[in-house]
């Protein structure tokens, strides 16, 4: 019998096929697997359609597929509907352009506590290779790649988990790419913000209200270890408007946000 909880992985997608095809690649190789995957896909076309029919005639455990019509960035919405159906009571979030080191899902599961919150980095892939990793189907990387930056961060040393400290305040290190956090605690604050606007801030919004039920964080440092993707920036023209958000909800030490996963749960 496993002692690692059971999980679900979530990744949101947005017409990017080919890099849900290397992560989904990851996936399939991991040393442990997740007990279910489930994409969140905010609208993308066909392709990402036909590529996750395929990938479900022989995926290993159930992979599913939560769609809505493409009406602009609605990340908050798509996560809240996918979180709603996952069956298990551990969550990993990664995006959909991450490749994940194949001890990935492993390393989240070990280091799972309750009342605690994890986050992990991420190595970057640059975007002069992106053409021969997506010819290649490349989901394995090390310290001498070439093509990646924070190269360092490739290095998996478990060991150092003994000395990283909990945080009892969101970290400058958070990335909604590489987190993971209990299913309970995250109905408990509603889930992801609805109201926030395009891109950006969704995830750390949502991880401020964890602290503000007294939820902490610990950082996966040289464990976890995930490979972004390169792509372009994303719109960032309603970030002022999501951050007056999220300054609210940390001096307010607002738990409860009234559009959320709530209205899909059964």
């Amino acid at each position: 019998m496993s002692l690692y909880p059971k999980c679900s992985l979530i990744t949101p997608t947005y017409n990017w096929p080919q890099a849900l095809e290397l992560l989904l690649l990851s996936i399939k190789n991991q040393t442990v697997l997740p007990n279910e995957v489930i994409i969140a896909d905010d609208g993308s076309k066909p392709e990402t359609t036909a590529l996750i029919s395929e990938f479900q005639k022989d995926f290993p455990v159930p992979l599913l597929h939560v769609w809505h019509e493409d009406n602009g960035n609605q990340k908050p919405k798509i996560m809240n509907k996918a979180i709603a159906k996952a069956q298990y009571d551990y969550i990993i979030e990664i995006d959909g352009d991450i490749i994940m080191h194949k001890n990935f899902v492993e390393d989240h599961l070990k280091n799972a506590k309750k009342g605690q919150y994890l986050f992990g980095s991420r190595v970057n892939i640059k975007k002069d290779i992106l053409a021969s990793i997506f010819t290649n189907k490349t989901i394995s990387y090390h310290f001498f790649s070439k093509g990646i930056k924070k190269r360092t961060r490739t290095l998996r040393m478990p060991f150092f988990m003994y000395f990283e400290k909990q945080h009892k305040k969101i970290s400058k290190k958070l990335r909604g790419c590489n987190m993971s956090f209990w299913r309970k605690d995250f109905i408990t604050i509603n889930g992801f913000n609805e109201n926030l606007v395009g891109w950006g801030v969704d995830d750390s919004e949502m991880i401020q209200r964890l602290h503000n039920i007294g939820i902490v964080g610990k950082r996966l440092k040289h464990t976890g270890i995930a490979f972004h993707i390169y792509h372009k920036e994303q719109d960032k023209s309603h970030i002022n408007i999501n951050h007056a958000i999220e300054d609210e909800v940390r001096e307010k030490k607002i738990m409860y946000i009234e559009k959320g996963v709530n209205q899909y749960l059964n």
